[in-house]
């Protein structure tokens, strides 16, 4: 019986112990992990919300870059750090939704050792055509696809990214046939297409924007579900004749399983409060992303759909991984 009271008494003491750690979090500085190189969009984001979010925290929420494998490895290091709440990053499209489909062996499992707390951003993709291609809309594109079958090309940044997914999906859903073009990153995909080496290219609105302001690409549509603010004229996919087409290259905020659900809520809050700054929204609305937000629960939800909806698209098409 004395034994059966000491344990007790040791296990509400460990209780209370973690209640009063939670309630004092964070007393030191916090680890915001990306998993992909500085400068590009994975990043540009996070370091105006972390500016921010160490205002409200009191202490630096500090950002490290652990590129490798598709956001693999960054992602990993989230997955595995310890749940006390020191360490989170962001969750990525790559490594959350396409990559448990396209590699046969990931060192995490996104339902059991990940957990959702915010989706920051979704950025639709608008599907371009270069000089090359006298197409006006996307079911020009479909019609000289179905003549020519095999024929046009449509570039991407690398097999498995949003650019190269999105393009496998138009294909599948409109029955044709294109050679897809991989690339070691979208830049080089965007110079082939200005240069008439490509047929058409779903690009991220940043990269895309200041080619088709100047008249060099035509933009044929939006994969987003609503038109985008920056590109009024230019009509989303389901507008364009395939209902149900979204894709988005997007990220939020993830942290370990077992991170305590009284600092998910926390930074829940806080962060859901950041996006709502004019300064940040318009960050990132200027690119040509769409503001995100919402509970974890919602995230979740989110990274699940993703999963299904990438895991069927990169089954049907056999694609592998590099």
């Amino acid at each position: 019986m004395c034994t059966l009271r000491a344990g007790i008494v040791v296990l509400f003491t460990l209780l209370a112990v973690t209640a009063q750690a939670q309630q004092d979090w964070p007393a030191r500085p916090v680890r915001w992990i990306v998993p992909y190189a500085a400068g590009g969009f994975a990043d540009t984001s996070v370091r105006k919300l972390t500016a921010e979010l160490t205002k409200v925290l009191k202490q630096p929420v500090v950002v490290e870059n652990r590129a490798g494998a598709g956001g693999v490895v960054g992602t990993e290091m989230i997955a595995k750090a310890a749940p006390d709440g020191y360490t989170f990053g962001s969750g990525n499209l790559a490594p959350l939704a396409v990559n448990p489909s396209l590699m046969q062996k990931l060192p995490y499992d996104v339902v059991r050792d990940i957990a959702p707390i915010l989706l920051i951003e979704t950025a639709p993709l608008i599907l371009t055509a270069g000089p090359s291609l006298p197409a006006k809309t996307v079911r020009d594109v479909v019609a000289m696809a179905k003549v020519r079958p095999g024929k046009l090309t449509f570039g991407s940044s690398g097999i498995g990214g949003a650019h190269h997914l999105s393009g496998e999906m138009l294909c599948q859903q409109a029955g044709v046939k294109m050679v897809h073009v991989p690339y070691k990153g979208g830049a080089p995909a965007a110079t082939d297409l200005l240069g008439g080496h490509l047929s058409i290219m779903f690009e991220m609105g940043y990269a895309a924007l200041p080619s088709i302001q100047s008249g060099k690409v035509r933009a044929l549509a939006v994969t987003s579900s609503k038109r985008l603010p920056i590109l009024p004229d230019v009509p989303t996919m389901a507008e364009a004749g395939f209902p149900g087409f979204e894709s988005f290259n997007w990220q939020g905020v993830v942290g370990p399983a077992k991170m305590p659900r009284p600092i998910v809520e926390r930074l829940n809050g806080e962060l859901n409060n950041i996006l709502k700054m004019p300064h940040v929204r318009e960050s990132i609305v200027s690119l040509g992303s769409e503001i995100a937000g919402g509970t974890p629960e919602e995230f979740g939800r989110f990274i699940q759909a993703e999963m299904e909806k990438w895991g069927k698209v990169i089954r049907e098409g056999n694609i592998k991984a590099e």
